[in-house]
């Protein structure tokens, strides 16, 4: 039976180099000259630390445009607040998503069940795997969650015969 998996996924090393671009950017800006502004990719979260408010929100525009230059959906960045962090420092958390929360893939389900398309969706530990008798009623599918707004970077993996 045809099937495929909706998965949200991140490149992890495409991450890592919109980080090290942002960061060489940084050190090379004038208005950033003796800053002390720093970025750091954690294990789920890109820590950025600054001076001000005017630099906080300008790393995050430079973090923004690196990474859209990557291919990194900017849905897949979720931005903090940002916070202080002691000594005129100001500190923001990006939370890096990956898999689908169970919330979203229930909206996923009932968006295609809702669609009276011929498909069954069932959740699979962080992804959603679509099953059905014909491939049109798959790729009818896929365009129906391409479509949709579900606060998630999705990709459609496994398609299979």
């Amino acid at each position: 039976m045809p099937s495929f998996d909706v998965v949200s996924e991140v490149n992890r090393q495409e991450i890592d180099n919109a980080v090290n671009q942002a960061k060489k950017e940084i050190l090379q800006r004038y208005d950033f000259k003796g800053s002390k502004t720093e970025l750091n990719l954690e294990k789920e979260f890109i820590k950025i630390l600054s001076d001000d408010d005017y630099k906080m929100k300008t790393t995050q525009e430079i973090l923004m445009s690196k990474s859209v230059k990557r291919g990194i959906d900017l849905k897949s960045l979720e931005f903090g607040k940002i916070e202080p962090a002691g000594g005129q420092m100001l500190r923001c958390e990006v939370k890096v998503i990956e898999g689908i929360e169970t919330e979203k893939a229930k909206k996923i389900v009932a968006a295609l069940k809702d669609s009276k398309l011929k498909v069954q969706a069932q959740i699979q530990d962080n992804q959603v795997r679509v099953t059905g008798k014909k491939k049109d009623d798959l790729q009818d599918a896929m365009a129906l969650i391409k479509a949709g707004d579900f606060g998630l970077a999705l990709q459609f993996k496994n398609f299979r015969d």
